[in-house]
């Protein structure tokens, strides 16, 4: 069931290709059914008190409540469907599964989509040298790249490698996987984000190494001064931004000289310049960009047809308003921290892997609107319940034991 649920959520651009949009609506709605029965069938043997976040809840509560003033309603209510429907499978796999069985389920999902591009592209680029359009396959994997897999896009492609790298590396840390099958699938991953050519994903793992060997610096510190190294980490990220923004008009300068930061700089002007005559509450809740007022205004305005805000923090703030955009501001910051606090103090490596992943949903979030989306949404959903679960201020509140499961009868 697990897998089954990663590969749908990896893999929704591939279903809408060959089955439509019908076709991953029925595939989603079978999925929640057989999760409402399982958590049903488990009720009374699961822990209920502080699973979901109040960060969470109060996040989608004011995208809910967005329907209420935005001018686009029957979109906005049938895109928050679909993102409680992700949100929800999210919550499941958190709830029922544990950590390492959540990163296998993930493992074997990505390693099953990761191949199926490969082959598609070898095919595409290789045996019929020509592109497969209804995949949106280029075909330039004999070119050495950009390619773009079962995933749309080169930046789509290039961060579920990362999301892979992060997951197949814990796998063989924990010793999970055969380490035939981890070498393979981190060679794999690899090779897929290298031929993605993806800026954003190389950013991405940048930041992602750079966090990990932060993190295992702490876990090998001594407990009493390890809380001295997570001040001098944050004392470093905090002199990291304040130097990018004394100098932000240079990085604006270096980044520009490539096309990819020039779109994004352009579009993010233009959703400041079209912002919402109500900065508190926004233009309401839309998931990715329809074709109305004023989405259509930006891309007008671009030259360019945009799907999202190619940011996630200006797509909440543009959607939401000022209130949405610190709701999910506080929903990514809460998740990190308490993961990373996790990650610092357990000794199993299987913490790592929510905090990594949170490392990366929030870096690629400057970038792309993944984490709003399908599968960035679901882990970010996953991930938060995790670390809620595992650290709340409401542990210290009475809470009830669960029942038992009762022994098959001989």
């Amino acid at each position: 069931m697990t897998t089954a649920i990663f590969l749908t959520a990896f893999s929704t651009q591939l279903i809408r290709s060959l089955i439509g949009w019908p076709g991953l609506i029925s595939i989603l709605a079978g999925l929640i059914i057989c999760a409402l029965a399982s958590l049903w069938y488990r009720r009374a043997h699961l822990e209920w008190h502080g699973t979901l976040p109040i960060s969470v809840i109060v996040f989608v509560g004011w995208a809910v409540l967005s329907i209420f003033w935005t001018d686009t309603t029957i979109a906005t209510g049938m895109r928050l469907v679909y993102m409680l429907g992700f949100g929800f499978l999210g919550f499941y796999v958190a709830v029922l599964r544990d950590t390492i069985q959540i990163v296998r389920a993930a493992g074997d999902a990505l390693r099953i989509l990761l191949v199926v591009s490969l082959v598609l592209e070898v095919f595409a680029g290789v045996l019929i040298d020509q592109p497969i359009a209804f995949l949106r396959m280029q075909g330039n994997i004999a070119d050495l790249g950009p390619i773009q897999g079962v995933f749309g896009t080169r930046n789509q492609l290039g961060f579920i490698a990362v999301i892979a790298l992060i997951t197949f590396a814990v796998e063989m840390a924990t010793n999970s996987v055969p380490r035939r099958v981890g070498r393979w699938s981190l060679l794999i991953a690899a090779a897929c984000l290298l031929l993605s050519r993806s800026p954003v994903a190389i950013g991405v793992v940048a930041v992602v190494v750079a966090a990990a060997l932060a993190l295992f610096a702490v876990r090998r510190a001594r407990a009493a001064s390890r809380w001295i190294w997570q001040l001098v980490i944050l004392a470093g990220i905090a002199v990291t931004g304040v130097l990018i923004w004394v100098a932000q008009s240079r990085v604006i300068d270096m980044l520009n000289a490539g096309s990819e930061f020039e779109v994004r700089y352009r579009l993010w002007r233009s959703m400041t310049a079209y912002a919402s005559p109500n900065n508190l509450q926004g233009w309401g809740w839309v998931g990715t960009w329809p074709d109305t007022v004023p989405y259509l205004w930006m891309n007008l305005a671009t030259g360019r047809d945009n799907s999202t805000g190619l940011n996630a923090y200006l797509d909440v703030w543009f959607q939401l308003g000022i209130v949405g955009f610190f709701a999910f501001v506080a929903l990514i910051g809460l998740a990190l921290v308490r993961s990373w606090l996790l990650a610092s103090d357990k000794r199993s490596l299987v913490y790592v892997w929510p905090a990594l992943i949170l490392v990366a949903l929030a870096t690629v979030s400057l970038a792309e609107s993944s984490a709003l989306f399908e599968s960035g949404w679901m882990l970010l959903v996953i991930c938060s319940v995790k670390a809620s679960r595992s650290m709340s201020w409401r542990d210290a509140l009475p809470k009830r034991d669960p029942v038992p499961l009762e022994p098959a009868p001989k």
